[in-house]
């Protein structure tokens, strides 16, 4: 009987659930919604606890017709750096505070200062921003007390169900190199963060590599899943090096973008103190070796694209938007739209920033529109590998993953805009397949000493986008004229440039 292995996602408003065999073959996938809790004062927040129902009703639905007995390995991916504050009770001391939760932007400039002479105050004080870990700390210290005090341990997203199966408290390099409490030369928890919060050591999970096993289901979850009790929960890792390791990113070295709610796009680096912009991710899949990857974040893309189809098109069909879109009169079209309706964290580090059409008539059709979303995410994109000195040219191409790249129209702008050859990968592909292939590997399915070789044969292009020359021009004049926009909305919003 081949051995089975299931990968989970915990994502910002779903929950995807993939499971493999020992030959990397994908017998079933399955999705879970879940809704978190929004204010108008910019909290996002969720209880963890609706992840693990969400998962438990979801692993009923996925193995509900394969051998639960044939489940070997269990990995967990999800959001980076929503964070969960646990009690002594081994329950969480409130709801989780997620990723692109803005209630700290007032607290984020002083912070800034304070941490800047610390040992790598420069780059966590460029990194820092509201969901930021740190400034969620930082923030209950400040505002909830007495839930501060009751702090016996804090986690990162999807550690919270690591912890759920196995009973152990941990998380792995990303999580931690991320948080901005994390010293990335020294490897480890960053002291001098520690005292300004106010947390005692203990309240810091260890820290181990991603393909590491955390440790076996517990007794009640095996039982609870009629799973069996030697079954290993990997301590897992953040969904961006999960989905570098599904595209081969990570392994092979290539760029990659991937379309979610947020787009992000990552390149494994040799040296990254040569980054000024963007997140370097310190990884390790086995506690021995060590790699960086670096990323960087369009905070609004899929949420921006779903708000423009949902004013434009009154709904979400995302299937009509490519039928919509005149090909003849995107080739003509002025308007451009400045994608940032969030705020913006890795180009601007400005939580305040927000959105704009530009160039609207009186003859502006909806087609139009749509097509200007798309574009300017697009530039978006461009404007962040420039500034994250990413060399997309070199490479000849970029691979696109997420469910933005389902249309079409999309990626070939994304092509003309970029200019360079766009890879749209196979829809399998993305954070679940990623971790439920190091729960393969982590079992012995694979050469132990070729972490790179983890997703080999699994890598598929489905289709490719060339750039057109004619729209490529195009697109490289009205990227001049949306460079100009950030200065202008500023001017206009303080009257200086």
């Amino acid at each position: 009987m081949k051995q089975t292995f299931l990968g989970i996602d915990v994502g910002t408003s779903s929950m995807k659930i993939v499971l493999i065999d020992e030959d990397k073959n994908v017998l079933a996938r399955i999705s879970e919604d879940y809704e978190i809790r929004l204010s108008d004062k910019g909290w996002r927040e969720i209880d963890p606890e609706s992840w693990y129902e969400c998962m438990e009703h979801g692993l009923n639905r996925i193995l509900k017709s394969h051998d639960r007995s044939s489940v070997a390995g269990i990995g967990i991916t999800g959001q980076m750096h929503t964070l969960v504050v646990m009690g002594e009770d081994g329950k969480p001391v409130r709801p989780a505070m997620m990723w692109n939760d803005t209630r700290t932007q007032d607290l984020i400039p002083a912070l800034k200062e304070r941490i800047k002479h610390f040992p790598e105050g420069e780059y966590l004080s460029r990194i820092i921003s509201t969901g930021s870990p740190a400034a969620n700390l930082y923030w209950l210290a400040l505002h909830e007390p007495e839930n501060f005090k009751r702090i016996h341990k804090f986690l990162i997203g999807p550690d919270y169900l690591v912890y759920r199966l196995t009973g152990v408290y941990g998380t792995d390099y990303c999580e931690a190199s991320t948080s901005c409490l994390y010293e990335l030369e020294g490897r480890r928890w960053s002291e001098e963060m520690r005292k300004l919060i106010g947390l005692s050591k203990e309240a810091y999970p260890n820290v181990r590599g991603a393909a590491v096993a955390a440790g076996n289901l517990t007794e009640e979850t095996a039982r609870r899943f009629s799973l069996n009790r030697g079954t290993q929960v990997l301590v897992g890792t953040g969904d961006n090096p999960a989905t570098a390791v599904s595209t081969g990113c990570l392994g092979r070295g290539y760029p990659v973008i991937s379309l979610g709610t947020s787009g992000v796009l990552m390149m494994p680096v040799e040296k990254p103190q040569d980054q000024d912009c963007g997140k370097v991710i310190l990884f390790s899949f086995d506690d021995t070796e060590y790699s960086y990857l670096v990323q960087g974040a369009v905070q609004s893309n899929g949420n921006a694209f779903a708000w423009a189809v949902r004013m434009l098109c009154g709904g979400e069909d995302f299937s009509r938007v490519d039928s919509l879109v005149d090909t003849v009169r995107a080739r003509e079209n002025e308007i451009l739209f400045y994608p940032h309706l969030m705020g913006e964290k890795t180009l601007y580090a400005d939580p305040t920033l927000r959105g704009a059409f530009i160039g609207l008539g009186g003859e502006t059709k909806r087609g139009e529109l749509l097509y200007a979303v798309m574009e300017g995410l697009c530039f978006a994109f461009r404007e962040l590998a420039e500034k994250m000195k990413l060399p997309l040219k070199r490479f000849g191409s970029v691979k696109v993953v997420g469910g933005g790249a389902r249309s079409g129209m999309w990626m070939q702008t994304m092509a003309n805009v970029l200019n360079i050859r766009v890879e749209k990968m196979d829809g399998m592909i993305g954070s679940a397949f990623g971790i439920a292939l190091l729960a393969a590997w982590r079992c012995g399915n694979g050469d132990p000493a070729d972490a790179a070789g983890i997703a080999e044969k699994t890598v598929k292009v489905d289709q490719v986008f060339e750039p057109q020359e004619e729209m490529a021009a195009v697109c490289r004049e009205k990227y001049r004229k949306y460079l100009r926009i950030h200065r202008a909305l500023k001017y206009i919003d303080t009257g200086r440039a």
